[in-house]
């Protein structure tokens, strides 16, 4: 970071994974927050990890996009930026970044969630967790955070490369059809919120940008009583080929850093559901540290505290 500027952090808030198969279990019962834990569930989270590699990359994927960003945004200007990154529900910890933050001397603080659809029911559990943070602490850190991101040329543009990019997997003569997909959440809980509004405002800049037989799916369904979003991804994979399509190609809208979510539901069980469809299958990447998806977090911050003053 340039000497004799005003130091100023930013916060990368991420879900968290965890970094071994020991470290499944207490990883799950983290994010269940109290609630049981079945045998069951956990059997079913260590196959999916095992699956993968044994761990999640999203904390090392995070951190080479807080490098990145904070290089981009070391570039110029008389304000010195440094990066750090926090997890809800494994370490590093919220709550222990912010004490880092503030052991280095920081005054202000640029949060970004990395998710581009907010949500009371999603991304709101990160502005509590700083909040604890803070009050924990007694640090005075004046933290920010960015607006709403989700239609930012720089995002669609990179969005849409990623898509031109797997429609290489299929031959143009192929009737494909492109589902966008989301993290499904409660009904109750998105009742009243922009959730749903956000994600129709990004696909539509993106479909704007071009021509896609495409809809709206999501994954990641919970259990419990109440009725989740839908339909469910995998449910509009296994019909497609009955609507006349040769192929799907899925993106993974609501995620922007891979983990679970994409390396598993996205590379082994949608793509075994479209081959058990007769289908052809591919993903778009996610943006992880995609140079364009950078550039917009550079500018944001940028504008964030421009606005501040």
């Amino acid at each position: 970071m340039p000497t004799g500027k005003k130091k100023i952090g930013v916060l990368l808030l991420a879900f968290g994974g965890a970094n071994s198969i020991e470290d499944v279990e207490p990883f799950i019962t983290n994010v269940l927050k109290g609630r049981v834990l079945t045998e069951e569930l956990l059997i079913k989270a260590k196959e999916r990890y095992n699956l993968i590699g044994g761990s999640s990359p999203l904390l090392a994927i995070t951190k080479d996009e807080a490098s990145a960003l904070e290089k981009v945004l070391n570039t110029e200007g008389s304000v010195g930026f440094k990066s750090y990154v926090g997890m809800r529900f494994w370490p590093p910890y919220i709550k222990d970044t912010i004490k880092e933050i503030a052991s280095d001397g920081i005054e202000e603080v640029i949060g970004i969630i990395m998710a581009p659809h907010s949500s009371r029911a999603s991304t709101g559990g990160y502005l509590s967790a700083v909040q604890e943070g803070l009050e924990v602490s007694g640090d005075a850190l004046k933290v920010r955070y960015l607006p709403d991101w989700h239609t930012h040329p720089l995002l669609i543009e990179a969005i849409t490369d990623n898509i031109k990019e797997a429609q290489k997997n299929f031959d143009p003569k192929d009737k494909v059809l492109t589902i966008f997909s989301a993290h499904s959440l409660p009904v109750p809980a998105v009742k009243g919120d922009a959730y749903l509004p956000k994600i129709d405002e990004t696909i539509k800049a993106v479909t704007e940008k071009m021509e896609l037989d495409s809809c709206l799916a999501f994954q990641s369904k919970g259990g419990g009583p109440v009725p989740w979003l839908g339909p469910d991804a995998e449910d509009v994979i296994k019909g497609a080929r009955g609507e006349g399509y040769s192929g799907v190609l899925v993106v993974p809208l609501g995620f922007v850093s891979d983990h679970v979510e994409t390396l598993y539901d996205l590379d082994i069980l949608f793509k075994e559901t479209a081959e058990e469809a007769g289908l052809g299958y591919a993903r778009s990447a996610s943006l992880n540290t995609n140079e364009k998806f950078i550039a917009m977090l550079a500018e944001m911050v940028t504008l964030t505290l421009k606005d501040r003053d």
